[in-house]
Parts: C-alpha cells; sequence; structure tokens
C-alpha cells in the first residue's frame, strides 16, 4: 500500500508540475476571440481594437473569429463549446442578456456556461431618423406626429427580440404612440432605411449610425443614456423627454469558457484591461461614443446575472413570447 500510496502521490506531483508548466507557458499560439456577429458595427470594431492591443502584450495574436447568424447563437454556441484552455474567448454583449426570455431553446446558458473576465464598456442607444425631415433633438416634433398619425409608426429593429425590438417597444409605451416594429437583418440595412424614409427610425449605438449621421441623411433625437452626449449636446435624454422607463444602455463584456484555468483568466483580464487603458483604444472608441470600463470578475459576473433578471422581466411586461 505503501509503495502504491507512493506512486500515486509522484503522477499526482507530475501532473500538477505539468499543469503550472503549462500556465507558465501560456499563451505559446494564437487566442480567438470569437464575435457572434457578422463583421462591422460597434461590437466588431471594439472587439478588433481590443484584441489587437491584447496580442501585443500577449506576445500572440489575438485573431478576431466572426461567427454570425441565428443572432448570435451560432458564434457564441460554438463559444461555450470550445476547449475550456484560455485559448477561445468571446465577446458578450446586452442581447445575450435578452436571449433567455426570447429563445426557447437556447443552446447555451449566459451565466453557467462562461467564466467572466471583463467588463469592456457601454454606450447608450440613439434614436436615428431621417436628418432632412427632424432636426437633432426634436424629439417632442416626433411624438407630436406619431401621436396624431391614423397609422402606427413604423420603427426598424434588429430581430425579435434584439436591444432595438425592446426600445421600440418600450417607447411607444412611454411615448404613448402606436408602432410598427419591422424586423431587419441588422442596424446598417436599418438606418439605410431610416435616411431613405422607408421606415420611421431605429434605436441603435452612435457606432453604427455614425457614417449616415456624419454626411447629415439621420439625425438623432434622444438618447437612453443616463447624460447627454458631450458630442450632441442638443439631444435630450429619454428621462429628460419624459419617456420613463427608457434609461438604460448596451454593454460588452469579455467571457471564457467556464472551466477555464482561473490563472489564465487573470491574465486575460489584466491584459484586456490595459487594453482598454492604451491611449489609442480609447481615441478610437470613445469617438464611437464608447465608455470604456473594466471589472473583476465578480463584479461581471453580478452584473450580467442583474441584466437577465431585469431584461426576462422587461420581456414579460412586454409581452414577447419565445421563438
Amino acid at each position: 500500500m505503501t509503495r502504491l500510496f507512493r506512486r500515486a502521490l509522484l503522477v499526482a506531483c507530475a501532473c500538477l508540475v505539468g499543469a503550472s508548466s503549462a500556465l507558465a507557458a501560456y499563451p505559446d499560439k494564437p487566442v480567438r476571440l470569437i464575435v457572434p456577429w457578422a463583421p462591422g458595427g460597434s461590437t466588431d470594431a471594439i472587439a478588433r481594437a481590443i484584441a489587437q492591443r491584447m496580442g501585443e502584450s500577449l506576445g500572440q495574436s489575438v485573431i478576431v473569429d466572426n461567427r454570425s447568424g441565428a443572432s448570435g447563437r451560432i458564434g457564441t454556441e460554438a463559444a461555450a463549446k470550445a476547449a475550456p484552455d484560455g485559448y477561445t474567448i468571446a465577446i458578450v454583449e446586452l442581447p445575450h442578456a435578452i436571449a433567455p426570455a426570447v429563445t426557447a431553446k437556447l443552446p447555451y446558458d449566459l451565466l453557467k456556461d462562461f467564466t467572466p473576465i471583463s467588463m469592456v464598456g457601454t454606450s447608450p442607444l440613439l434614436l436615428f431618423v431621417n436628418g432632412s425631415k427632424y432636426k437633432a433633438g426634436d424629439i417632442k416634433g416626433f411624438l407630436k406626429d406619431a401621436r396624431a398619425s391614423a397609422t402606427p409608426v413604423a420603427l426598424a429593429h434588429s430581430g425579435n427580440g434584439s436591444i432595438s425590438h425592446l426600445s421600440s417597444e418600450l417607447f411607444a409605451s412611454a411615448g404613448g404612440i402606436k408602432v410598427n416594429a419591422i424586423p431587419y437583418r441588422g442596424s446598417a440595412p436599418a438606418l439605410t432605411d431610416v435616411a431613405a424614409e422607408q421606415v420611421a427610425g431605429h434605436f441603435a449605438t452612435l457606432a453604427s449610425g455614425a457614417a449616415l449621421l456624419s454626411a447629415g441623411k439621420i439625425s438623432v433625437l434622444m438618447t437612453t443614456g443616463p447624460a447627454r452626449l458631450a458630442s450632441m449636446p442638443q439631444v435630450p435624454t429619454a428621462r429628460e423627454a419624459g419617456l420613463s422607463g427608457m434609461q438604460f444602455n448596451q454593454w460588452w463584456a469579455l467571457v471564457a469558457p467556464a472551466t477555464t484555468p482561473i490563472e489564465v483568466i487573470e491574465r486575460l483580464r489584466k491584459e484586456a484591461i490595459a487594453a482598454l487603458e492604451h491611449p489609442a483604444t480609447r481615441e478610437r472608441l470613445t469617438t464611437l461614443g464608447i465608455d470604456l470600463k473594466g471589472s473583476t470578475r465578480d463584479e461581471l459576473r453580478s452584473f450580467m446575472r442583474d441584466e437577465v433578471g431585469h431584461w426576462g422581466a422587461v420581456v414579460r411586461k412586454i409581452g414577447l413570447q419565445p421563438e
């Protein structure tokens, strides 16, 4: 028994040494950052900015892997089922907190299948409308016209249960108007139709509408954030416009598959925080209205749990049915 015990102890020690050596060598190959959306847009821009800086500090490339489809489910499921070795991480956001309430058979669990790394940042949503029809900040004029209209106001959204969809429904309730929520494949085609007056408006981040906004094709009537944007001081918040229940932000965070070693998670968190604090990253992303801020693992875990609960309640109040 003594000989067997010693042999078992030696094997255990060898395993620990091997694991320790593996962690010490991490990373010894490129890291994959899954973005569950197509290239372009705010999430992709954030991921690429962070990946560039993290790759420099890690000494290995951080490769952005766009896995779009099924409202983000395909890429997120791939991340959840990846090996928990630190070589696959993912960026998640507000729609992931909404998904459990609007998807009947979600192939992953945001709170159980992932280990939090760090918060990345937040951004309010903006109500974009046709630039020639409404001046920036004219939310009162828009609501006046909507209430006088004999037909519901056509608002584009990015799919059932998306944050732009929920924003449209909350806007209808808070503003006392009737809305026809029309699904699109994303903010890019939705905003193109806003500019062409095919639909009346669309809720999206500043990053999504920056190009058309600069061209004067669209304008912004209000923001869902807690304060006015410094770049748009004339645009009121939803609260200032008297629209209660519409104060919220889009958010982004980095996660890894559950059971990824904590030592690896902490290394990734350290490098992510450094990437967020890098002057080039801040210059690149803050101009898009994104407030960059990191977090501890526990802070992010608690935040995501609260968000899942909050948006689940919103979905039930609105009356959306899971699909």
